[in-house]
């Protein structure tokens, strides 16, 4: 679900820390270092980074072409592998099998039946193509604020841990307490009576 859908679903975050002058230097560097490497054709089955928002299947970041001032506007890519069950399956059993074939021996040990299920799954990984899942972000860095247009917790996951090694700040999520308390400028003992409020229960009658 991207910025121009007919439909979104927004997190909004706040941008805790400062990003090192000149910031639009600081995150170039940031998008360039962990912009998204393609995986088809090696035995990797996920990764992650950052990409563009013009063209996600391009990550360029070349000419500020992520500045739309005073907005950022770039994504994140997740690829991943995914093989059915039932292939590594048929493929295990027949290797298994083969390997038993001469007489030999009538068992597989623990060990290197691991060893047949990692081959297989690494040799499936160089075979089959990722599939990739585009989030788009919009970054306000004057108001420290960036919106992602996903809910996926895992997705959510991803960004704040990639954001905080691209730009060594951290993502807080905001929702009724944490807009309370780095957005509505309260003071600092209405900020204690706030880290001392408890959940309430509603009831209908």
């Amino acid at each position: 679900m991207g910025l121009l859908s007919a439909s979104v679903s927004i997190v909004r975050y706040t941008v805790n820390g400062n990003i090192k002058a000149p910031i639009m230097d600081s995150i170039a560097e940031g998008l360039h270092r962990h912009r998204i490497k393609e995986i088809d054709n090696h035995p990797q089955d996920k990764i992650v980074g950052w990409t563009a928002y013009k063209n996600p299947y391009v990550a360029d970041f070349s000419g500020s072409s992520f500045s739309y001032d005073p907005y950022i506007l770039f994504s994140m890519r997740i690829d991943k592998k995914s093989i059915p069950s039932k292939i590594v399956k048929k493929q295990f059993l027949a290797e298994v099998s083969r390997r038993l074939s001469d007489g030999s021996r009538q068992y597989i040990s623990r060990n290197e039946k691991a060893d047949i299920k990692n081959q297989i799954v690494e040799s499936l990984n160089i075979k089959i193509p990722a599939t990739p899942n585009i989030h788009d972000i919009v970054w306000l860095p004057e108001a420290s604020l960036l919106y992602f247009f996903s809910t996926l917790k895992s997705a959510n996951e991803e960004l704040e841990s990639l954001f905080l090694k691209s730009f060594d700040v951290s993502l807080i999520r905001l929702f009724p307490y944490t807009q309370a308390y780095f957005k509505a400028g309260l003071s600092e003992s209405d900020l204690d009576k706030l880290s001392r409020l408890t959940p309430g229960h509603f009831a209908t009658t």
